[in-house]
C-alpha cells in the first residue's frame, strides 16, 4: 500500500541549531502512526514542517503529491489538518462557532450541518455546551472541542501533537479511545505524544525520536515489548 504522507530525509533548523536531521516517517491511508521520545527530542518541530509551518530541507508527499511550495491552507483543502498541542481555540467564541470555524474551507453548508451534528454525537459533552464560549470549558472539554473543530474540515489525514497534555487520566484514556475510533472512518492519524505507552496500544506502527533523528521504528505491538524503550519511556513491564 502506498503511503498517505512521505517524509524523505527532512531536516529543520533554527538558525543554527539543528532540530530535526534527516528523519523519514510515512503514513499509509487509515492507518495511526506515533512518534515518541523526550522533550526536546524534535516531535513538534518535525509535525509542524509536515504541515508546512515551518520550513524544511527533504522531500514531502502527501496522497503521491508533491508537497513543495504548498502552503498551510492549501494542505487543509487537500485533507491534511493539524491539532496543535495548545489547541489554539477562540476562546471568546461558542463552541458551535469554533466547530463551524473548521469547515471554512467548504462550502456545502448542509454537509456542514450533517457533519456538526456527527461531531456532537462524538462529543456528547460540546452538545451541552455548544452555545458556551470556548474559554470557559474544562481542558478535557477543550480537547474534545480541538478534536472535533479538525473533524469539521473532513480530514484524510489528522496530526496530533500531545493530545493528552495536562488532562486527568479518566480523560486521556477518553481521548485515546477516540483517536482509535476514527480508523472506522479511514481518517489516517500521524500522533506526537509524550504519554509512550498510550501513544504505542493506540497506534499501529510507531518511531522513536531523540535528538532529532530516528533512533528505532517498528510496529506498535513490538515496540511497546521493547525493554529499552520500557526503561527509557515506558516504565514498570
Amino acid at each position: 500500500m502506498s503511503a498517505l504522507l512521505s517524509l524523505e530525509n527532512i531536516s529543520v533548523s533554527y538558525g543554527r541549531i539543528q532540530a530535526v536531521r534527516d528523519v523519514s516517517v510515512s503514513i499509509e491511508p487509515g492507518r495511526i502512526v506515533t512518534i515518541i521520545g523526550p522533550n526536546g527530542a524534535g516531535k513538534t518541530t518535525l509535525m509542524q514542517a509536515a504541515m508546512g509551518l515551518l520550513p524544511s530541507i527533504g522531500a514531502m508527499r502527501f496522497d503521491g503529491a508533491d508537497l513543495a511550495n504548498i502552503d498551510v491552507e492549501t494542505r487543509v483543502e487537500r485533507g491534511m489538518c493539524l491539532v496543535p498541542e495548545r489547541r489554539e481555540l477562540f476562546h471568546d467564541m461558542s463552541v458551535e462557532d469554533n466547530l463551524t470555524l473548521g469547515a471554512y474551507s467548504r462550502r456545502a453548508n448542509v454537509e456542514i450541518r450533517r457533519d456538526l451534528d456527527e461531531v456532537f454525537d462524538r462529543f456528547p459533552r460540546l452538545r451541552e455546551r455548544r452555545r458556551q464560549m470556548a474559554g470557559t470549558l474544562s481542558g478535557g472539554e477543550r480537547q474534545m472541542l480541538a478534536l472535533g473543530r479538525a473533524l469539521m474540515a473532513k480530514p484524510r489525514l489528522l496530526l496530533l501533537d500531545e493530545p493528552s497534555l495536562g488532562l486527568a487520566p479518566l480523560i486521556v484514556r477518553e481521548i485515546f479511545h477516540t483517536i482509535a475510533s476514527l480508523r472506522s472512518l479511514g481518517i489516517s492519524i500521524l500522533l506526537v505524544e509524550q504519554n509512550a505507552r498510550a501513544a504505542l496500544e493506540t497506534a499501529d506502527y510507531g518511531y522513536v525520536l531523540e535528538t532529532g533523528q530516528v533512533t528505532q521504528q517498528g510496529n506498535a505491538s513490538d515496540l511497546i515489548g521493547d525493554p529499552k524503550l520500557i526503561a527509557a519511556y515506558l516504565g514498570g513491564h
